[in-house]
């Protein structure tokens, strides 16, 4: 288990993303997932109020609607640290007070639960004052509909501000940072954040942590076409780092038992600061293949090589 920062969260080492649910992967699929991941020790799950509104047919919302009815059958809910966001559904966007105070509402109602564990600020919102936005957040601590909050897809000077604001009003602070890190895209993340992360004490959770599929090793020259809606991001990385990092993450997955996934997912896991990484599954079968990182441990040569041939 990892601590998200100061908090008192204490989350599994892979969290589970959820921004699949409603999309994807329908009610049932998506409940068979959640299903297998918490039997095999998970109990960290990451949403937002926006997934999945950009799917034909959908609004906003599914993702944690699927979560809570799951939740609301299996009894649950106290097993599990709920993660979800604010600031980037249409309907609903922006860090002004107003929306904060109405958009936990429909969160809290979604998920059928009376608390979220890490509320995030799902993306910056220059156009409304941090103080408000933070006064509102915390607000929400206080009254205890929220445990714990995060920033995500902030830069380091945004994230520096809050935290100085917070600091110095006396208000809730970000305990998490989640920003786009894996081992294909690490410079803006460890030269920028990562500092101020270290010497702020905030946890990572970083977000497409397999490069849209890629560090699944699916993705090759060569290899059949895959079905998927990621494939194409997925495949911009197919270049000679890319190649070199697949083949790294092949001879170390094979020493291990592991699926390819599982090792990238392990690397990000033993980076400073990283808490847990977030990986969705649209199917068991998916997640099978992740499941493994829960439990694996490479070696500090492996990060070494992995760290190496990705830079």
């Amino acid at each position: 288990m990892a601590k998200i920062g100061s908090s008192d969260l204490d989350v599994s080492a892979f969290c589970l993303g959820a921004n699949v649910f409603g999309w994807t992967a329908d009610a049932e699929t998506s409940r068979a997932v959640l299903d297998g991941y918490v039997a095999a020790g998970g109990n960290f799950i990451d949403t937002a109020d926006s997934y999945m509104w950009r799917a034909p047919g959908n609004s906003g919302g599914e993702s944690e609607t699927i979560i809570g009815d799951w939740m609301a059958e299996r009894g649950n809910r106290d097993d599990l640290v709920i993660a979800t966001k604010v600031g980037s559904w249409p309907e609903q966007p922006g860090l002004s007070a107003a929306n904060i105070k109405s958009a936990v509402e429909g969160s809290l109602r979604r998920l059928r639960t009376d608390r979220i564990d890490l509320y995030y600020a799902h993306r910056d919102d220059p156009a409304t004052a941090q103080e408000e936005t933070l006064d509102a957040f915390d607000a929400l601590v206080r009254e205890g509909k929220v445990r714990a909050i995060g920033a995500s897809n902030f830069t380091a000077e945004r994230l520096r501000s809050a935290l100085e604001i917070s600091a110095r009003d006396s208000l809730a602070s970000y305990v998490a940072l989640q920003p786009h890190y894996n081992l294909v895209e690490r410079a803006e993340f460890e030269t920028a954040l990562a500092p101020v992360l270290e010497s702020e004490g905030l946890a990572c959770v970083p977000y497409y942590a397999l490069a849209k599929g890629f560090l699944t090793g699916k993705y090759r020259t060569g290899g059949a076409d895959v079905d998927s809606v990621r494939a194409e991001g997925a495949r911009a990385y197919l270049d000679d780092r890319g190649i070199r990092v697949l083949a790294v993450l092949d001879e170390i997955a094979a020493g291990h038992g592991v699926p390819v996934a599982a090792v990238a997912l392990a690397w990000l896991a033993a980076q400073p600061t990283v808490a847990a990484p977030i990986a969705s599954a649209r199917t068991p079968e998916q997640l099978a293949d992740l499941l493994p990182m829960l439990t694996l441990r490479l070696t500090d040569d492996e990060v070494r090589l992995l760290s190496y041939v990705s830079g």
